[in-house]
């Protein structure tokens, strides 16, 4: 055990220092190159930094993941689908953050890669246990799992807009996905190697984001989600076959929050996917909450559902089970008072919510 730790330590270690390294690199190429993220007034002021700032730190991390996987990987049918697919994100996204593209263009290659790894692959959805119960897909299971791959691979990107909100989240995902692996004795499975290559890296570029952000992801945040839903299905058909539920909880901000995004988009009539600043971030900001303050509170958030997955998952069945679902619970109270009190799904709520605290004789100070 204590050999297998030191090995996965290395992993994480190596990725990480190379990762830090190449970022600086990165960051004068996408000067080079023109690839900067600059505020736009015309989109609504929505950007929340006020100065220029290179872009392309997602092609850093995938750099990463190809320096981690030539030292620990081991090549595979499975292994070569991971790395077209992600070729094929990482080169529309190179273009994107170069000189933007139709979103249309963009989803397609999505969809392409989600294929690569569905056809070529052989990775698919096709049956899931939660909480008991088992559902067979059956020939949906193909179509399920590109959307699957497409979902994730956005949710990430939705979600990237605060210096180090996507890298720490993603951080958090690895960091669950690796104990959970490592208690179960999973040392050098694919999804394992997959975690501790994609750890390193994102702690590299994490390194350079954190406010205030020398380097952005931009639009190969994508690369990152890409990877989650790849070790998500891996993870859901590993040996031991952990419920297809605790790798999504770990998501559980990006997914609610892109989520919520979607439903207040058609309660206003507008297209689902049309930019706001009404995201969850956006609303912890509202709050007199500093940009760090911000970041750290969606971290310790994302932290609840993380530690409420790793009782679910670890402790013992006839405790663990109950104890989890008892902090899934206090969570989805705490994510409902959050919805209530906020825009984050319609203008009204807090109205609403004021008048019945009016009627119930509940005085604000």
């Amino acid at each position: 055990m204590k050999a297998q730790l030191l090995s996965a330590s290395k992993i994480v270690i190596v990725t990480f220092i190379f990762s830090a390294i190449i970022m600086y690199l990165m960051r004068k190429v996408a000067v080079h190159v023109n690839a900067i993220d600059k505020p736009r007034e015309e989109e609504g002021n929505r950007h929340i930094h006020k100065t220029p700032t290179p872009k392309l730190g997602g092609v850093g991390i995938f750099l990463g993941f190809l320096f981690g996987y030539m030292l620990f990987g081991e090549q595979s049918v499975r292994m070569n689908s991971i790395l077209i697919g992600s070729f094929i994100i990482i080169l529309a996204s190179i273009v994107d953050d170069i000189k933007p593209i139709r979103a249309t263009h963009k989803l397609l290659a999505q969809i392409v890669a989600a294929c690569v790894i569905v056809f070529y692959g052989g990775i698919v959805l096709d049956v899931i246990t939660a909480f008991g119960y088992t559902f067979d897909f059956g020939i949906l299971a193909y179509p399920i799992t590109i959307f699957f791959i497409v979902a994730c691979t956005n949710i990430i990107n939705l979600i990237d807009g605060l210096d180090g909100l996507s890298g720490g989240i993603c951080t958090i995902f690895y960091i669950t996905i690796a104990i959970i692996g490592a208690f179960q004795g999973r040392f050098g499975s694919l999804v394992m190697v997959l975690t501790l290559i994609m750890l390193g890296s994102t702690l590299g570029f994490l390194m350079h984001n954190f406010h205030p952000a020398k380097i952005f992801a931009g639009d190969a945040a994508t690369f990152m989600g890409f990877i989650i839903a790849v070790i998500t299905l891996l993870e859901f058909k590993g040996p031991a076959l952990i419920s297809f539920f605790v790798p999504v909880s770990i998501l559980a901000i990006p997914i609610l929050d892109t989520l919520f995004a979607i439903i207040r988009r058609l309660l206003k009539g507008q297209p689902p996917f049309q930019a706001d600043k009404q995201h969850l971030h956006h609303q912890l900001l509202g709050m007199n909450f500093s940009h760090v303050t911000t970041v750290l509170i969606i971290y310790g958030i994302n932290i609840l559902f993380a530690a409420a997955t790793l009782v679910f998952v670890l402790y013992d069945q006839r405790y663990g089970a109950n104890i989890g679902q008892y902090m899934f619970i206090v969570i989805f109270i705490l994510v409902a008072w959050f919805v209530f009190h906020t825009t984050i799904i319609s203008d009204k709520s807090p109205q609403f919510i004021h008048k019945i605290e009016r009627k119930i004789g509940i005085k604000k100070k």
